[in-house]
């Protein structure tokens, strides 16, 4: 497929700024991939969808304070923690980069000063700090997206489930969860199972190639607890169905499914055709045109179905993206 097959128009102003309250009050769209049919309901509502003997899988990975802001030579530079690679040295994003060249000190606050020592792939810059990773996280903000103007505080730009540190971006499909709705989808006989995967700087990149099978993921660390696994084969062999939480946990588990490794890292790109071995159903958000992320909805759900489902939502004023709303693919 062609990456213009991927395109779709959405107006800017349903792009969401700043995340509803509660968080299960956001709108749920419910695609049923057998049928075509599209419901509207909200969030809290997907108890209706659940069934005992579920296991609903979600991403525990907590985003860091990966954006940081300095200057150099009194002009405002912005710096956002990609990878570690060393003690106090980190591949980083840099805006603008061009000021940015080997050599050049940026003076962030605290005393804190980042030195340039080299240019990386892809534009980024090897940056080494003058403080270890606890001092520097302290002045750093949520990494929140470039389309998002509000300032949200890193709080909110988690799940209430995040727990093992290390995304630089959010698993959003999760922000719609309360700890109440969640205890009363387990008091339902549906069991909760938690995998890890660090989201990376894949979710910054776009693709640019119009023949899709040409671009290439950047790897992202996962793990998958011994114990999650038996559950997750145990209902399987039972008839019940695995549901994905995210875009995360359905590359968790697939890449789970072609290696059998519990644990390491994984670059799997899925997109149409795709076969999958281990999700039945998925939780998601409505993601940007000619995304990896949209790929892999058109992928579980088929093409046609879920461009006419994006349709639908803008049709219906739907918010779009991190703090949008969500949709329920059965």
């Amino acid at each position: 497929m062609k990456l213009s097959d991927f395109d779709y128009y959405l107006p800017e102003e349903l792009i969401a700024q700043i995340p509803v309250e509660p968080r299960d009050s956001s709108r749920l769209m419910v695609v049923h991939r057998d049928t075509g049919l599209i419901e509207h309901r909200i969030f809290r509502d997907i108890i209706e969808y659940l069934k005992p003997g579920d296991v609903l899988v979600l991403n525990n990975s907590k985003v860091i304070p990966a954006r940081l802001f300095g200057h150099i030579n009194e002009k405002q530079i912005e710096i956002l923690l990609v990878q570690k690679v060393g003690e106090k040295t980190w591949k980083c994003l840099v805006r603008p980069a061009k000021k940015f060249k080997p050599g050049v000190l940026a003076h962030l606050s605290s005393g804190i000063v980042a030195k340039c020592l080299d240019r990386c792939e892809e534009g980024m810059r090897l940056i080494e700090f003058n403080v270890d990773d606890e001092e520097l996280l302290k002045v750093g903000e949520a990494p929140i997206p470039p389309y998002v103007k509000t300032k949200i505080p890193l709080e909110r730009y988690q799940t209430v489930y995040a727990k093992v540190v290390g995304s630089i971006a959010a698993p959003t499909a999760g922000f719609h969860f309360t700890e109440t709705l969640l205890e009363k989808i387990r008091s339902m006989g549906v069991q909760t199972v938690e995998v890890t995967l660090h989201v990376g700087i894949g979710t910054f990149r776009p693709v640019k190639t119009e023949n899709i099978e040409q671009h290439r993921m950047h790897s992202e660390k996962y793990s998958i607890p011994p114990r999650v696994v038996e559950i997750i084969r145990q209902a399987k062999s039972q008839g019940h169905r695995i549901i994905a939480v995210g875009t995360t946990v359905v590359r968790t588990l697939e890449s789970f499914a072609r290696t059998n490794l519990t644990e390491g890292e994984t670059d799997l790109f899925i997109y149409p055709p795709f076969e999958f071995k281990i999700v039945d159903a998925l939780i998601t958000n409505f993601h940007l045109p000619r995304s990896t992320l949209l790929m892999l909805v058109c992928a579980f759900a088929g093409h046609q179905l879920i461009m006419n489902a994006y349709q639908e939502a803008v049709k219906q004023r739907y918010r779009f993206y991190s703090f949008g709303d969500a949709m329920f693919i059965l």
